[in-house]
């Protein structure tokens, strides 16, 4: 299924966001990029635009966060493209050009993997509930080009391992978690990518849920699901442990750790005017144990930055400072 905007169809009365965002990661060493480019629809009102750029440079004795974010006018869909805000941004398949502030970029990308349509079944992403929908139209993809930042020398991406992701709602789950892992030791072509979320709903919150999938071996294995049990997570800003079940035969523990001053602090808000704390990190070390069912010993896949960190939350006590920029 070909991946689109959403924003255009939004009715006027309706409140919605939208965002597509990539993430890449050197493959030798602890820096990385994040950059979203996003739509933001209060009920009744226009849609506004706006782009967000994060740069992560966890190298040992230099750690260094970038975060910028500009709001933009009403956001567009070209016909062969994702979304263009104003002259500032644009997303289209293979391609991200752009600038945010002191920081610009040119990047080409190329993905032999389908897209990711993390919910299942199909009938979820037509249904009110959930709230929140997401794809990745590239869950594993190979980036080339430069990004430059003013007082840096420019970076040059060769191969960089990342992805390009899709989400859209009425409102973000009440709490979430996202996780991307690529470029595992000795399985180069290993990839997984899962969310996990509680709603509240009646004033109760959910247990959590886990929707994506682990691709192994040349072969996609569906994690979590309305009707998978096995889930068990413990959370904080610098790093989660996620026991995950899924497909028949499979079980997973995945921990993610952020390396010290490798997070960035955003604040997200809802179309209603509600609001949530997120944490993330796209150099994030990541371990993956796994059993397949068929296998006699689980396998263990290590990065030890190739892992994407996100944790959005209601709380504003978890340590890690905010960007000065408001959303909505």
């Amino acid at each position: 299924m070909a991946t689109k905007a959403i924003f255009p169809s939004a009715r006027r009365r309706a409140g919605m966001y939208e965002s597509f965002y990539l993430r890449a990661v050197s493959p030798d060493e602890p820096v990385g990029i994040w950059i979203r480019n996003t739509v933001h629809k209060r009920p009744g009102e226009r849609a506004r635009g706006a782009v967000w750029c994060t740069l992560f440079d966890a190298r040992r004795g230099q750690p260094f966060t970038f975060m910028h974010k500009l709001t933009t006018g009403e956001p567009q869909a070209p016909a062969d493209g994702w979304i263009a805000l104003d002259s500032l941004s644009e997303m289209r398949p293979g391609e991200a050009r752009g600038s945010c502030g002191p920081a610009s970029w040119s990047l080409r990308f190329e993905s032999q993997e389908p897209e990711l349509r993390h919910l299942a079944p199909e009938l979820l992403y037509r249904l009110p509930l959930p709230r929140t929908k997401l794809t990745s139209p590239a869950p594993a993809a190979r980036f080339e080009g430069t990004m430059e930042l003013d007082g840096r020398e420019p970076i040059e991406l060769h191969a960089w391992p990342g992805m390009l992701g899709h989400n859209w709602g009425a409102e973000h789950a009440e709490r979430w978690i996202w996780l991307h892992g690529i470029g595992f030791e000795g399985a180069p072509e290993a990839w997984i990518d899962v969310a996990l979320g509680r709603v509240r709903i009646a004033g109760r919150m959910t247990p959590w849920v886990a929707n994506g999938m682990l691709a192994l071996d040349g072969r996609r294995h569906r994690i979590g699901g309305l009707r998978a049990r096995e889930l068990q997570v413990e959370e904080r800003a610098d790093g989660c442990t996620v026991r995950l079940g899924g497909e028949p035969g499979l079980s997973a523990e995945a921990r993610a750790t952020v390396p010290t001053g490798a997070a960035a602090g955003w604040r997200y808000a809802d179309p209603d005017g509600g609001e949530h704390d997120v944490v993330n990190c796209s150099v994030a070390a990541l371990e993956l144990r796994v059993s397949l069912g068929d296998e006699s010993l689980p396998r263990t896949l290590r990065t030890d930055h190739g892992g994407a960190y996100e944790l959005g939350m209601r709380e504003r006590d978890h340590g890690v400072p905010i960007a000065p920029f408001g959303d909505g």
